[in-house]
């Protein structure tokens, strides 16, 4: 019914869309992630391909075998094209034109120069797709001038909730794009963990294992040179210290996760107390977003502890 050149394309990409919705591969397509599903669709392409020479050697075998009068009818059988009885019974319906043998029943009396015109009636498919709109019609009005649903203005707000619902679940798993405005205190203890080993990695000869401070300022305590807060760490790190005195900027070496994670690590040594602490520089920070009256920030506080440097 159909020649080897749809069939085969048909088959593969059917079993092509079955591997793909069995086959558990996250985010990425399975012939992607596992290279031996590629090789798996590479065997199916080629038993398909020899599953049709198979039957044509066979056929052409069995052609063979026949008599005279019966490869003649047999070859006559295959020149008949097939044909959609259905469908193109569905396709003169929904056309509604007549035969040209019924032509003189629907011709009008007007001529124009020996050219006649016909008074064919609409296309059914042309009146059936009016009434569709006509019955959509009637249903908007009444949903949303009669029993007033949402209307424009809700309908964009609800848009834009859901688009920042996105962009948040995506920041969440997108670490490398936080920057000075959207950096938060990361509290999970991978992200500590990192921090840590970026802290004494890079860290730790200014500021000693405990923060205490040495080259660099004293990171258990109150004071700040550059403000303290979260944004302020992370902006120290990636812009570095006061010129000339201060720490180089780290942005050119750390990703801006690291550097998110190292500013959350530093900001644990708020309230510790080093083996041999450095005096205090700076002035004492306070957070202008934190409850009057509240107590000064700690290391648990997610916005508004920072690196003293």
């Amino acid at each position: 019914m159909t020649p080897w050149w749809i069939r085969i394309p048909i088959l593969f990409f059917l079993i092509f869309g079955l591997m793909e919705y069995f086959v558990d591969s996250g985010d990425q397509p399975a012939f992607i992630k596992y290279p031996v599903a590629q090789f798996f669709l590479l065997m199916i392409l080629l038993i398909l391909i020899a599953i049709e020479l198979i039957v044509k050697s066979i056929e052409n075998v069995m052609f063979q075998t026949l008599s005279k009068d019966a490869q003649e009818r047999y070859l006559n059988t295959q020149a008949k094209a097939w044909e959609w009885k259905w469908g193109r019974q569905m396709y003169k319906k929904l056309l509604g034109s007549r035969a040209i043998e019924e032509e003189g029943e629907i011709i009008l009396d007007h001529n124009y120069d020996g050219i006649r015109e016909l008074d064919n009636k609409l296309p059914p498919w042309w009146v059936y797709l009016f009434y569709a709109t006509i019955l959509f019609g009637v249903v908007y009005l009444a949903r949303f001038h009669v029993f007033n649903d949402y209307d424009q203005t809700l309908e964009y707000e609800m848009e834009v909730a859901e688009a920042q619902a996105a962009i948040e679940a995506y920041r969440k798993t997108a670490k490398d794009l936080v920057d000075v405005n959207t950096v938060i205190l990361l509290t999970e203890a991978s992200d500590l963990s990192a921090g840590k080993a970026i802290y004494e990695t890079n860290c730790l000869v200014c500021h000693m294992a405990d923060g205490g401070g040495g080259i660099g300022p004293n990171l258990t305590d109150q004071h700040w040179i550059l403000g303290g807060g979260i944004k302020n760490v992370f902006r120290t790190i990636s812009e570095g210290g006061r010129d000339g005195k201060g720490m180089i900027a780290w942005k050119q070496t750390l990703k801006p996760a690291e550097m998110a994670q190292v500013a959350s690590y530093i900001l644990t040594f708020q309230g510790t107390t080093p083996a041999n602490p450095k005096a205090a520089e700076g002035d004492i920070w306070v957070d202008e977003n934190a409850p009057e009256n509240g107590p000064v920030e700690s290391a648990s506080d997610s916005t508004t502890v920072a690196m003293n440097e």
